[in-house]
């Protein structure tokens, strides 16, 4: 069964979403991120992606105060991303009740930084963020464009240990159009044994079917439920 895991982004402390990570097209779903997240939690769902948006783009952890109450007052399992650049960051992100946190820039700028994490903490608590445009790698809130492409790029981490990824396809993401589930069946045919998060690009129920029948193993997914498309008790058949 497809592990469902909704998001949360947060921008001033609010949940918002974005259309392929353009700021200018922040819309605010809710002001209570904490509530949103009690929604979430009360029909079932069990993890969350947690993203500070405000960090992203300032290079440091903003937003840690949302991320400390949604974990201080649900029992959900978090993984947060956005700004953790240095091991304060990485601290803050985990004294805050994260119990994973994803990590996209810092593993293509500072790779030596990122190895030190993964063998401090262990692949249960680091996610390797592989965002991608036209195949390339993206990072610092999606920004700048990377020398890397996705399959090196992955290749390279899978032989340091990593086993979770979360791969966005910024194409895609916030756009409503459908995930990318063949690039997400390249990625599984090269690395069988992956923990590969797809996020992007989620519309509807039927999307989510299509990547538990790619045997996608989990999805982040959030516009679709902000918007109406999918409801929470559509998502009962996965629980």
């Amino acid at each position: 069964m497809i592990e469902l895991i909704p998001a949360i982004d947060i921008i001033d402390g609010k949940c918002v979403r974005l259309s392929q990570g353009d700021y200018n097209t922040q819309k605010v779903y809710n002001e209570n991120p904490l509530e949103v997240a009690k929604e979430f939690e009360a029909h079932g769902i069990r993890r969350l992606h947690v993203v500070d948006l405000d960090g992203a783009a300032s290079h440091h952890v903003v937003n840690y105060r949302v991320l400390e109450q949604i974990a201080g007052r649900t029992s959900l399992i978090i993984d947060f991303g956005g700004g953790i650049k240095t091991d304060e960051d990485l601290l803050i992100a985990f004294e805050n009740g994260a119990q994973m946190v994803t990590l996209g820039s810092v593993a293509v700028k500072a790779p030596d930084l990122f190895k030190k994490w993964l063998q401090q903490y262990g692949n249960e608590k680091i996610i390797l963020g592989a965002d991608v445009k036209d195949n390339r790698i993206s990072v610092s809130g999606w920004k700048e464009e990377g020398p890397q492409e996705l399959i090196p790029f992955l290749d390279d981490y899978t032989k340091e240990g990593i086993t979770k990824v979360l791969c966005t396809d910024i194409s895609r993401d916030g756009m409503l159009q459908g995930p990318s589930t063949e690039l997400y069946k390249q990625v599984l045919t090269r690395f069988p044994d992956l923990h590969l998060i797809a996020s992007g690009g989620v519309s509807c129920l039927q999307d989510i079917i299509e990547l538990e029948e790619a045997r996608v193993p989990a999805v982040v997914f959030g516009k679709a439920l902000y918007e109406g498309r999918i409801t929470l008790k559509d998502l009962n058949r996965f629980m």
